[in-house]
């Protein structure tokens, strides 16, 4: 079987860079973006920040 790049939607930390794809969203099958989750994660599952949506605001 050939290696192949699958692209999938996910969500990526501003904080600490880290990507995941969340339990219960399926690729589509014509490349389009699935429907949004009813709600987007609280925490970032790796730094655990709440913060991940938002960017650092630099000082």
């Amino acid at each position: 079987m050939p290696l192949v790049k699958i692209t999938l939607w996910g969500y990526r930390c501003l904080r600490c860079e880290h990507q995941w794809v969340p339990r219960g969203i399926e690729a589509a099958e014509d490349g389009k973006k699935p429907p949004e989750p009813d709600d987007e994660p609280r925490v970032c599952p790796k730094c655990k920040s709440p913060y991940w949506n938002k960017p650092r605001k630099d000082a």
